[in-house]
């Protein structure tokens, strides 16, 4: 099929370009309740073309790029009409020229572990047993599930001379916990692993559950005013994910963040300075391009830029890639269990919990969360919180409990003081 691909592109008179070559193989699962209602076996591969054309106006070099998905069903014919078609659209998409990434070839990285190593089917059973260990309470259950196991190889070959390959495994899924008394409620989850982990997603389930039949005695008692805020598991990279995108070169280079390598953003008072690295999910990006762990804030200060080829290259950097997994290597100053002890709230389910990347505000609507009197944990719904990271930063402090998610790790809760809540009152 790769020959067939080149062919074509030469036919069509395409001289700059990239393919993704990628096999999956997934077994899902699909559960109601602990029965297992469908099993499912797929294997697909996909070549993913990318084609780019240059251009020139007012004696400035343009470069315009295009994809498309090539199917091994797709006959030659077929074949020479999707890229054609990709590389028309192509200059309609031009920007600012740029150099395409350096050429690499390096032999095939294989992951190793018991994911990647053993049958698929046996980590399903594995992490289905998992799951459904925690489901064992009188009050509370889980309604449905899903899991699955996949296995890829990807291989990136261009034009330029680059030819990488690699393999990987996941296991990710979804489930939903239920509580019908005294109100029927349904709090709905995800997860995701790069390696078997049953440990992990059993006390994930449990935890879940626990909410759930919380969240069904949860009163609307909450009043309008300021907390010290407690955040824990995924609302916690999504807070620090600010910090990500405003390092991107995709959003330096048109402005939309000033922010320049040595600078403090932070600028932590009496807080934790903030310690980010960024982590690869693989040994390479779709570019082809090597990745590599980079630390992006030491001790509060930008240490470095990251993005794709054509940004990196616009701010004359070394292209990085793209990252989807990072670490907050702060070590945390108290236990959860003390951070609980002092008044304030600890918000564990949203609606829609979302982090502006351009104000620095986050919040959404509660739909569980603990108000913390120094003595109690008292189950509460409704309202919602507002509060801004820009404020509040200088001020953190995290959790010494660790928290390994697909795309973070790092201290399982943060506290950010002051941070404002409209209560229960205001949803009438």
């Amino acid at each position: 099929m790769l020959n067939r691909i080149q062919k074509a592109l030469s036919a069509c008179g395409i001289s700059e370009w990239r393919v993704m070559d990628r096999t999956e193989s997934t077994t899902e699962l699909f559960f109601v309740r602990k029965q297992l209602d469908t099993r499912r076996i797929k294997d697909t591969r996909k070549y993913l073309v990318t084609v780019f054309r240059k251009a020139e106006k007012d004696g400035k070099e343009l470069r315009g790029e295009t994809s498309v998905t090539l199917l091994e069903s797709m006959d030659d014919a077929r074949i020479e009409q999707e890229l054609s078609g990709a590389y028309y659209a192509a200059q309609f998409a031009l920007n600012p020229g740029y150099d395409l990434p350096d050429a690499v070839q390096a032999p095939e990285v294989k992951k190793t572990g018991f994911l990647a190593e053993k049958p698929m089917q046996e980590t399903a059973d594995i992490m289905t047993k998992a799951l459904f260990a925690a489901d064992c309470r009188t009050d509370s259950f889980v309604n449905s599930a899903e899991i699955f196991v996949s296995k890829t190889s990807s291989r990136v070959i261009t034009s330029y001379g680059t030819d990488v390959s690699w393999t990987d495994a996941t296991v990710k899924g979804e489930y939903v916990v239920q509580c019908k008394e005294p109100e029927d409620v349904e709090l709905y989850y995800e997860f995701e692993y790069g390696e078997c982990e049953p440990e992990a997603l059993t006390k994930e389930v449990a935890e879940s559950l626990s909410f759930a039949s919380d969240r069904a005695r949860a009163q609307k008692i909450l009043k309008t005013g300021e907390y010290d805020l407690l955040l824990s598991a995924d609302s916690l990279p999504e807070v620090l994910s600010y910090y990500l995108s405003r390092a991107n070169a995709e959003m330096v280079f048109p402005g939309y963040s000033d922010w320049k390598p040595g600078q403090d953003v932070q600028e932590a008072a009496d807080g934790e300075a903030l310690d980010l690295t960024l982590l690869p999910k693989a040994p390479y990006n779709d570019e082809g391009l090597p990745m590599r762990p980079l630390r992006l804030l030491e001790n509060g200060k930008l240490n470095a830029y990251y993005g794709s080829t054509r940004f990196c290259r616009y701010l004359g950097i070394e292209p990085t890639g793209n990252f989807r997994r990072f670490a907050c290597g702060n070590p945390g100053t108290e236990s959860f269990a003390d951070m609980k002890k002092k008044p304030g709230l600890w918000a564990v389910s949203f609606s829609d919990f979302q982090m502006d990347d351009f104000s620095g505000h986050f919040g959404g609507e509660i739909r569980l969360a603990y108000l913390l009197d120094g003595e109690k944990a008292i189950p509460v719904t409704g309202g919602s919180v507002n509060g801004n990271l820009l404020e509040a930063q200088k001020h953190l402090r995290f959790s010494k409990e660790r928290y390994v998610s697909a795309g973070y790790e790092g201290p399982y809760a943060v506290r950010i003081p002051s941070v404002a809540v409209a209560g229960s009152d205001s949803d009438e």
